[in-house]
């Protein structure tokens, strides 16, 4: 048997056979969520948003992943990535995983939570199992609501097939004249703007139903005689060109074509005849791969109506963000800037709040006589947060505002539009971005007159501008006054509203021009040393970990003997526990309550530590495609607080999986007689114990002069 020296002196690193698959693993990483929805232990409220959520990622995945796959294999592009899988098959493996967790997702809603739901007094039920006055109720509202909206198209001579929008749920129908004997096919399309379930009495009944089995009121003299729900899935992804003079218009118009893209998946109910699956699929120009027979019901996405009914005995008990201890109580507000002066401020939501931190600097810098600018980026935002409107008014007090609003997020575009012409029509000086690049930076700076001089405040956060997601991703943001990050954020900001070539940066690493080779200096540094004997640990926490050239670092790390723990989310493209390669790597995934969003990098040699946190994965589309910043923690208080992060996560047996050398993934386990851990909850009591009274977690020992 080779000896680990002889399998390291032989190995490959270019082998694809070391990496793992983008779209398989991020199936995976769906799996894990569907999970949630099988575990007892959660409420069935709860539950009920798990089967949600997967339904809408699988949705996302195939209007982005799966098309962008379908349109590589199209143009003839070679594989891009690591694993090099032959796109044929990447599109065969997708397609048998996809039946398998639906199929999955399916048994856990009628055998599990379905039935739950009922016992407590919940009924998810059949139009045609309703009696009485729930019947009468549920046709009452029929013919009041859902009647008057319903159109039936039917294809023939002058009729072309009709536009199917994507992700609407649809009746196709197989229509006959008993008088002429001629059969025609029709579609009807389900409401989306009214209610997925309809109340009846104490029962809940899917609109789909009603309208199916009231579906021949829209056919008079005519006989129904096959109908089966259908939903279609088309291609949204879409790039704009470095050529355009109009990146807005050009989001604009590619927003309107999206509507019309390709249809990558048709997804029917299991019992539908061959008749409407086959005039869809013509129709449609979809291959039998692209076919998914789903048993009811065919959009889980509806289940957010269930998830958001007000019985707190079935959802998880509710968290209420607290407020920095630094940060004074929500009705007793500090003055942050005198607060950053003091020291840098990290904050951690939703287990800290947003509101209290991150908005309150934005809002109090906007009331400020002595501010003299704002910038800030936004990715993505939402309609209850103040921002925008704090934005708003600093401009209209005449201090100097720049928003940097990304059009091309994406699924975000059209919203994003909307606040850039509100920002711009009140004076805000807007910059949508730069071609060929998204800006995910998540940066804020405020530019404050104190005495004789100037100073810059910044936050640089994890997550985005965004209270609705700031309650449930778990994210990072660090305040500080430092000058040489000040001003490197300054510059990235010149950079990106001026006209000139990107600078260099004196503390943080800015992508796509830096970031990727600054990371691999201090993975660098951290094999180089442990090979002369100080002990290097590594331990990156992000979303996905995809780019070649980084997996490669930290498998020479591996074999030099480097401990490497990788908290990943959703992507990883890596294997641990290669001999010779990644016996040293070890990787897990926490998924609960909260979506973990944040990114840490931590890298020791010895005694000491670098840390850093920002916007980015060790993705090639954050490293080489977008804008990212990641700022490094130097305050030893603050690096602690981010390692205590890192090993409540680590020691996660509740909420963590492992993966293993062959790519799949398993439950981490208490050990016998111990109870599961659970690092968010963990988390929660955590920033609960720290506000009852004086802690030294998020307060900085180096004060700023």
């Amino acid at each position: 048997m080779a000896t680990t020296e002889q399998a390291t002196e032989r190995a490959d690193l270019s082998d694809p056979a070391l990496y793992v698959n983008r779209e398989l693993s991020w199936l995976e990483f769906n799996a894990r969520v569907l999970n949630l929805a099988r575990e007892p232990g959660v409420p069935l409220l709860e539950r009920c948003k798990f089967l949600a959520i997967f339904s809408s990622n699988l949705d996302e995945f195939f209007m982005v992943r799966v098309a962008t796959v379908v349109d590589a294999l199209a143009e003839g592009r070679v594989p891009s990535t690591p694993d090099q899988l032959p796109r044929e098959q990447v599109l065969a493996a997708i397609a048998e995983r996809v039946q398998q967790l639906v199929a999955e997702q399916s048994e856990i809603w009628w055998r599990e939570v379905r039935p739950g739901l009922a016992e407590h007094g919940v009924r998810i039920t059949r139009y045609d199992e309703l009696q009485g006055a729930e019947r009468a109720e549920i046709d009452e509202r029929f013919e009041r609501e859902v009647f008057p909206v319903l159109t039936p198209l039917a294809v023939g001579p002058g009729l072309p097939f009709p536009y199917i929008s994507g992700l609407s749920l649809n009746l196709g129908l197989i229509v006959r004249d008993p008088v002429e004997g001629e059969s025609r096919f029709a579609r009807v399309k389900v409401p989306p703007r009214l209610p997925r379930f309809l109340a009846g009495g104490e029962s809940l009944v899917p609109i789909d139903d009603v309208v199916q089995s009231k579906v021949e009121r829209l056919f008079p003299g005519m006989a129904v005689v096959a109908s089966a729900k259908f939903r279609v899935t088309r291609d949204a992804d879409f790039s704009i060109g470095d050529e355009s003079d109009d990146l807005l218009g050009a989001v604009e118009a590619q927003v309107r074509r999206r509507r019309f893209g390709h249809v990558v998946r048709l997804e029917v109910e299991d019992r539908a005849p061959d008749e409407i699956v086959d005039q869809l699929t013509e129709a449609l120009g979809v291959s039998t791969r692209d076919v998914y027979r789903v048993r009811r019901p065919l959009d889980f996405t509806g289940l957010w109506q269930l998830a958001t009914l007000t019985r707190a005995e079935l959802r998880d008990p509710a968290w209420h963000p607290r407020t920095q201890p630094r940060l004074g109580e929500p009705g007793e507000p500090v003055d942050i800037f005198a607060t950053i002066r003091r020291g840098d401020l990290l904050v951690h939501h939703p287990y800290d709040d947003f509101e209290t931190s991150v908005e309150r600097f934005i809002t109090q810098a906007v009331a400020d006589p002595a501010v003299l600018a704002i910038k800030q980026s936004m990715y993505r935002t939402s309609g209850d947060s103040p921002i925008v409107p704090a934005l708003i008014r600093a401009a209209e007090e005449g201090k100097q505002t720049v928003c940097l609003v990304e059009v091309q997020a994406r699924f975000d575009e059209e919203k994003n539009i909307q606040w850039v012409r509100k920002l711009e029509r009140a004076g805000v000086h807007v910059v949508y971005g730069l071609a060929g690049l998204k800006t995910h930076g998540k940066l804020a700076l405020v530019v404050r007159r104190e005495g004789e001089r100037v100073r810059r405040y910044v936050h640089i956060g994890t997550g985005n501008y965004n209270l609705t997601t700031a309650r449930i991703y778990s994210d990072l943001g660090l305040f500080t006054c430092r000058e040489d990050i000040a001003e490197d954020v300054a510059n990235l900001f010149n950079y990106i509203t001026g006209f000139a070539r990107q600078p260099a940066y004196n503390a943080v690493l800015v992508a796509p021009t830096y970031m990727r080779d600054g990371f691999l200096a201090e993975v660098e540094r951290v094999t180089d040393a442990h090979r002369e004997g100080v002990p290097g640990h590594i331990t990156m926490k992000m979303n996905g970990l995809l780019d070649g050239v980084v997996i490669r670092a930290l498998y020479r790390a591996s074999q030099a003997g480097v401990e490497v723990d990788l908290i990943l989310r959703s992507i990883a493209g890596l294997r641990p526990g290669l001999p010779g390669v990644s016996e040293n790597v070890r990787v897990i995934s926490i998924v609960g309550r909260y979506l973990e969003h944040a990114r840490i990098f931590a890298f020791s040699s010895g005694e000491q530590a670098r840390y850093w946190i920002g916007s980015a994965d060790m993705m090639v589309r954050n490293l080489d495609k977008r804008v990212e910043l990641a700022t490094p923690v130097d305050d030893p208080v603050l690096q602690r607080e981010l390692q205590a992060v890192l090993d409540i996560q680590l020691a996660d047996t509740a909420l963590a999986w492992r993966l293993g050398p062959d790519g799949a993934w398993s439950r981490v386990r208490p050990t016998a007689g111990e109870a599961p851990f659970n690092s968010q909850s963990a988390l929660m009591q955590r920033a609960a114990a720290r506000c009852d009274g004086p802690d030294e977690a998020g307060v900085a020992t180096r004060p700023v002069s």
